[in-house]
């Protein structure tokens, strides 16, 4: 009766009016007031209501029933495609919405679409996956942005891959705990490349010397990117840097000088496909023929062994606790071991290189630690 009664009501009233009944009828609905039939003749009549010229009439009615699981289906469904105003809120909120039509709408939709689909308050795989895909840049901003989304290495990848040139997007990305080592790497890169085309910077120093300074910060940083990796990431980040060709003999030595013995150790694995047990077992004690005939392996030359075992026999004995040292005093080891600070060629460089950029930091550390004190 009192479902008929507004059926006989709704066509002669006002906007407004509609609007605030059918936002009544809608919530007395999914809150469930009626008796079953009643509940049968309330569903029609919010179905009729779709057909209401006035779009705030369905505004109303899909505020009442975006965040309901009981709401009509075919209603939710009508809703969505609805004008902006009116299916955002059931794109954005409703339950009811599955991830294959979550899916088609990034794939059709338009940019603002995206957005609210990536700001949903729980993103699955799938749908993180189609809008790392297809997604535009503000579409995954909200993504990466969104502590629900449920996102996989590889959409991170895929979203490095289309945006790293963005900076909101690098920054964001570079924000995320979650984010892949690999990932975190080829935004690194990405950020030097930007560094080396900016036209203040190549009028400053020239575009040679910009791109020979930026990438051997990148180099240098690319270190610090193996601190923050997990070790079951080690062969992620080593296939990228060998796809990308900075996997060098140079690289392995500043990681060996720095101490990231394990990520040199998956390095081995990947580079001579030795089981990982042995690889290890050589590294922590393995004689220097046996070291040796595993770096060949590798690819590494004969003028490398030398520095790289006498790294390997210091960050031994300091895993052991039987000496003190850092990568200042490695470092300088390494070199003494191609002649000291008068040794000439590419790799007496290299270390000196190392040395002097550790002597820097080393005396910058201490410098702020006295202001500080």
């Amino acid at each position: 009766m009192i479902v008929s009664n507004f059926l006989k009501w709704v066509h002669t009233a006002r906007v407004s009016e509609r609007a605030y009944a059918a936002g009544l009828l809608a919530r007395a609905f999914i809150e469930n007031q009626f008796s079953l039939e009643d509940r049968c003749a309330a569903e029609s009549a919010l179905t009729l209501l779709l057909d209401d010229p006035s779009w705030k009439v369905r505004l109303a009615m899909a505020e009442a029933l975006s965040m309901s699981r009981h709401a009509p289906l075919q209603i939710i469904s009508a809703l969505a495609s609805d004008q902006p105003e009116v299916a955002s809120l059931i794109i954005g909120r409703s339950p009811l919405i599955t991830d294959l039509d979550l899916i088609d709408w990034v794939a059709s939709g338009s940019s603002a679409t995206q957005v609210l689909i990536a700001q949903r308050s729980a993103i699955s795989m799938s749908v993180s996956a189609a809008l790392a895909e297809v997604g535009e840049a503000d579409a995954c901003l909200a993504l990466l942005a969104n502590p629900g989304a449920d996102i996989a290495s590889i959409s991170f990848r895929r979203i490095a891959e289309r945006f790293g040139d963005s900076a909101p997007v690098r920054e964001a990305m570079i924000g995320d705990s979650r984010l892949p080592s690999d990932c975190r790497h080829m935004l690194l890169v990405k950020v030097g490349e930007a560094l080396s085309r900016s036209p203040l910077v190549c009028a400053l120093m020239g575009s040679a010397r910009a791109q020979r300074i930026t990438r051997d910060a990148c180099i240098k940083a690319s270190i610090t990117v193996i601190d923050g990796t997990r070790p079951d990431e080690h062969v992620a980040l080593i296939e990228h840097l060998r796809l990308r060709g900075d996997l060098t003999a140079s690289f392995l030595i500043r990681a060996v000088a720095h101490g990231k013995i394990d990520f040199f150790g998956s390095a081995m694995v990947v580079l001579t496909g030795q089981a990982e047990h042995r690889v290890r077992s050589l590294l922590s004690g393995g004689g220097d023929g046996a070291v040796a005939a595993l770096m060949r392996g590798a690819g590494l030359g004969a003028a490398t062994h030398g520095v790289i075992m006498r790294a390997l026999k210091i960050w031994r004995e300091v895993a052991k606790g039987k000496q003190v040292a850092g990568v200042q005093e490695v470092s300088w080891l390494m070199l003494r071991e191609l002649g000291g600070p008068n040794a000439e060629g590419e790799l007496a460089s290299l270390l000196k290189s190392i040395h002097l950029d550790v002597l820097r930091e080393n005396a910058r550390d201490h410098a702020l630690a006295i202001a500080a004190a």
